[in-house]
C-alpha cells in the first residue's frame, strides 16, 4: 500500500531497530503497521531532511534555472549549458564565506555530483560576485543544482577551474576582465589575445573591454583556431556600440579572395561572406541602439551562415564560412575593403564552439546573461538553508558572553588602549557620518545641476553671461528650491567660476564677435582646473581621521596587548605561581586591547573605501563637466577667424553632443566614447 515508505528510513535508523524486534503486532496487516510507521517519519523526520552534499559547508542555496519563465520565450532543447550566476548582497551572505569565496562549490540536482564552475570575479567588500557554472543538459522548464559555501577549510574537492568550466567543443571563451593586458583565453586550449583594450569597471558583466576603433583584439592563428571551408561553428559576444553610424568590423578575418566579416553599417548588423569574385551579405535589418548592450551571434554550416540578434534570427546568407589559417580579428577591420574601421564601443563575453549551437542555447545566453529583469527569473537563487549550522547562534552567543569576563581581569593600562580606540572610534565615525551626509547633498544638487545643464548646453543663446541672475538661475530655468539644492554641488561652483572667466572676456560691453581665442580657453580650463582642485581639498577634509583609525588603531590596540602580556608575566615572576589559570586571565584581558584596536580598524576601512569611492565619482564627474563646459564654449564663442555663418549655424542647432578634437580631450577620454551626459553650464546671449 506504501512500498516508498521503506526507502524513506536509513538501515541504521531506530525505525530499523524497532521494526526488527519480535512483537504482537509484527503479523498485523500492513493497512496498520504501514500507517503508523508513515505517521512517525512525518512527525520526526526534519524539514530539511535531503542529504546534505557535506557537513564541513554550514550554507546551501537552491538555484533554479527555468526556460519557461514568464515572458521568457527560451526554445527547447538547449543542451549544455554554461550559467552565470550574479552573486549580491541581496541573494548570497558573503559573511558567510570565505573572504576569497574559494569555500564556494556548486553541486547538481542528486546532490552529489560536483558541478565544474569558476569564479570571474569575488570581492567580499563590495559584495559582488561572477560565477560561470556547467549544466549538463539542461531540461525544459526546471532545472535545480546547489550553491554550497560557509567552509572554513575551503572548498575541498574541485573548486574554481575556468579549463573544466567550458566544454572541449569550446575553442575559445574570453571574459575581457584582465586589466593592461590581452584578453586570455578561459579554455584549456589557451588562444590568448596579443594585443589589449582598455578595461572597463562595471561593465555588463563585471570589468568589460573597451574598444575606441583604431585597434583591434589580434587572436593569432593556432590548431585550434583554423578550419577548413563549410565548417560546423557557432560563435556569440555582447556589444554596446557608442553610435550608430559609419562602417564598423566586429569580427574579421580572411584575404583578398576569401574572407568573412561581421560587422555594423550605420548601425545594422550584417555577415559578408567573399568567396572569389562573389560577395554574399545578409539582407539589412533594425538597427541597433547607441549605448545599448546587444547579443550577436552566428552559427554556420555547409550551406548557409545564420546571423542572431538577441537570440533572434536576424539574417541568412546563403554560404558557409570560408577556411581560415591566419589571425583572427576582434573588432577590427581586416585590409580589404579599406573603408571600414574598428569597432567603437564597449563588448563582453566572447565565444567560439564548435558545431551548430540551438536557438535555445544562444536565447539562454541572451537571457541569462543580459541586463534586463528577465535574467533573475531564468536563473534564480533560493532561500539559504543553514539547517546544519544549528547550534551555532547559541555558541556565538556564548562567545559574547566571554568577553566581559575577559573584561573584568583586564588591567589599567589595558583600559587606557580600550579608551583611545573608544575616543578614534567616536571621532572617525562621526566624520564618516557627516562626510556621508554631506555627500549625499552634493549628489543631489549634482543630480538637478547635471539635469537643467543638459536642457540649455544645447541652446546656449538662453544664457547670458551679462546677467548675474541669469548665469545663477542657468538661464530661468532653476527656480529658488533647486538653487538652495544645488547651493553645495560642486558642478554649480564651477560653473560659476567658468560663467565669470567667461564674462571677463566676451561680456560687461566687449565684442563679442572676437570670440574666445585658444590662450583664453586655456586660462579659463586653468581656472576651472584651480576650482576642481579646492573642490577636492573640501570632499576629503576631514578623511584624515578614518585614515588615522585604519593605520593607528590596530598598534594602540597592539601596545596594549603587549604591556598587558608584560605586566602578566611580571606578576607570574614575583609570584611563583606557573599554571594555566594564573596565566590565561591576565593574556586574554590583555588580546582584548588589540581586538578594540581592529574593531576599531576595519569599520573605518570599510567607510573609508565607500567614501573615496563616492568621491572618486564626483571627481570623474567634475573633470567630464569641465571638458564639455571648455568644448561648448569654443563651439559657442569661436575665434573671430573662423566662419561666424557657420558658428551661428550651430547655436541654432538641435542638441547633438560635439565631437571634440582628440587634442582637446583630457584625462584620458577616448574619440569615440558613449557621449556624457550634457552637462549645464553657460549660455552665452547671442543678437544676431
Amino acid at each position: 500500500m506504501f512500498p516508498a515508505i521503506s526507502n524513506l528510513i536509513p538501515e541504521s535508523s531506530i525505525l530499523n531497530r524497532i521494526m526488527a524486534i519480535p512483537h504482537p503486532f509484527k503479523k498485523a496487516p500492513g493497512k496498520i503497521i504501514l500507517p503508523a510507521l508513515a505517521l512517525f517519519v512525518a512527525c520526526f523526520t526534519p524539514a530539511n531532511s535531503r542529504a546534505w552534499w557535506d557537513e564541513a559547508f554550514t550554507v546551501r542555496q537552491p538555484i533554479t534555472v527555468n526556460t519557461a519563465a514568464e515572458g521568457v520565450t527560451i526554445t527547447p532543447p538547449t543542451g549544455d549549458a554554461v550559467m552565470l550566476v550574479r552573486l549580491h548582497g541581496g541573494n548570497f551572505d558573503f559573511l558567510a564565506a570565505r573572504e576569497d569565496g574559494s569555500d564556494i562549490q556548486f553541486v547538481a540536482a542528486d546532490d552529489k555530483t560536483l558541478l565544474p564552475f569558476h569564479l570571474e570575479k569575488y570581492d567580499g567588500l563590495l559584495n559582488e560576485a561572477f560565477a560561470w557554472v556547467k549544466i549538463p543538459d539542461i531540461k525544459e522548464g526546471e532545472t535545480t543544482f546547489y550553491l554550497y559555501y560557509g567552509n572554513a577549510e575551503g572548498a575541498g574537492e574541485g573548486g574554481s577551474n575556468p579549463a573544466e568550466t567550458f566544454a572541449p567543443d569550446t575553442l575559445l571563451a574570453y571574459h575581457f576582465g584582465e586589466r593592461g593586458t590581452a584578453p586570455q583565453d578561459q579554455t584549456s586550449n589557451a588562444n590568448h589575445a596579443t594585443t589589449a583594450g582598455l578595461a572597463v569597471e562595471g561593465s555588463l558583466i563585471g570589468t568589460g573591454l573597451r574598444l575606441d576603433g583604431s585597434s583591434a583584439i589580434v587572436i593569432p592563428a593556432s590548431e585550434t583556431l583554423e578550419w577548413q571551408s563549410g565548417v560546423e561553428l557557432s560563435t556569440g559576444f555582447w556589444v554596446k556600440p557608442t553610435d550608430a553610424i559609419g562602417k564598423r568590423a566586429l569580427l574579421s578575418y580572411g584575404n583578398d579572395t576569401d574572407s568573412f566579416m561581421l560587422g555594423l553599417e550605420a548601425g545594422i548588423p550584417f555577415i559578408e561572406i567573399k568567396n572569389g569574385a562573389e560577395i554574399l551579405r545578409t539582407t539589412p535589418g533594425e538597427a541597433l541602439s547607441a549605448n545599448i548592450w546587444k547579443h550577436i551571434a552566428f552559427t554556420a554550416n555547409a550551406t548557409g551562415t545564420t546571423l542572431y540578434v538577441d537570440g533572434v534570427e536576424y539574417g541568412t546568407v546563403a554560404a558557409g564560412l570560408p577556411a581560415k589559417t591566419g589571425d583572427l580579428l576582434f573588432g577590427g577591420a581586416p585590409a580589404a575593403p579599406t573603408d571600414f574601421v574598428g569597432f567603437d564601443g564597449e563588448t563582453e563575453e566572447f565565444f567560439i564552439r564548435k558545431g551548430v549551437a540551438p536557438i535555445g542555447a544562444l536565447q539562454l545566453i541572451a537571457v541569462g546573461q543580459g541586463p534586463s529583469e528577465a535574467a533573475a527569473r531564468v536563473l534564480a537563487l533560493g532561500e539559504m538553508d543553514a539547517g546544519h549550522a544549528a547550534g551555532g547562534h547559541n555558541q556565538a552567543l556564548e562567545h559574547l558572553m566571554l568577553f566581559g569576563d575577559i573584561a573584568k581581569n583586564m588591567m589599567f593600562d589595558g583600559w587606557i588602549a580600550v579608551a583611545v580606540c573608544v575616543l578614534m572610534i567616536i571621532f572617525g565615525w562621526t566624520v564618516a557620518a557627516r562626510k556621508f551626509l554631506y555627500l549625499n547633498s552634493i549628489q543631489k544638487g549634482s543630480d538637478l545641476f547635471m539635469k537643467l545643464w543638459q536642457e540649455i548646453s544645447s541652446d546656449l543663446t538662453a544664457l547670458d553671461v551679462d546677467n548675474p541672475d541669469s548665469v545663477k538661475s542657468i538661464g530661468g530655468k532653476a527656480d529658488a528650491k533647486s538653487l538652495r539644492q544645488m547651493k553645495s554641488s560642486p558642478l554649480y561652483h564651477l560653473y560659476h567660476i567658468g560663467s565669470d572667466e567667461v564674462r571677463h572676456r566676451v561680456g560687461r560691453g566687449n565684442d563679442r564677435s572676437n570670440g574666445l581665442s585658444a590662450r583664453a580657453m586655456q586660462s579659463i580650463k586653468a581656472s576651472l582646473e584651480t576650482g576642481l582642485v579646492r573642490e577636492n581639498q573640501r570632499m576629503n577634509s576631514g578623511l584624515v581621521f578614518l585614515t588615522m583609525s585604519i593605520a593607528g588603531g590596530p598598534y594602540v590596540g597592539l601596545l596594549g596587548t603587549v604591556v598587558g602580556v608584560m605586566i602578566t608575566f611580571a606578576i607570574i615572576a614575583k609570584s611563583g605561581e606557573v599554571d594555566v589559570n594564573s596565566i590565561a586571565p591576565g593574556i586574554a584581558s590583555a588580546l582584548l586591547a588589540t581586538v578594540a584596536g581592529l574593531v576599531v580598524a576595519i569599520p573605518a576601512l570599510f567607510m573609508y573605501s565607500f567614501l573615496s569611492s563616492r568621491i572618486k565619482d564626483l571627481l570623474a564627474a567634475m573633470q567630464v563637466f569641465i571638458d564639455e563646459f571648455i568644448s561648448k564654449m569654443a563651439e559657442f564663442y569661436p575665434p573671430a577667424s573662423e566662419s561666424s555663418a557657420n558658428n551661428l549655424a550651430r547655436a541654432a542647432s538641435s542638441p547633438i553632443a560635439m565631437n571634440v578634437p582628440s587634442a582637446d580631450i583630457s584625462r584620458g577620454h577616448a574619440i569615440g566614447e558613449a557621449p556624457l551626459p550634457s552637462m549645464p553650464g553657460h549660455q552665452a546671449n547671442h543678437t544676431t
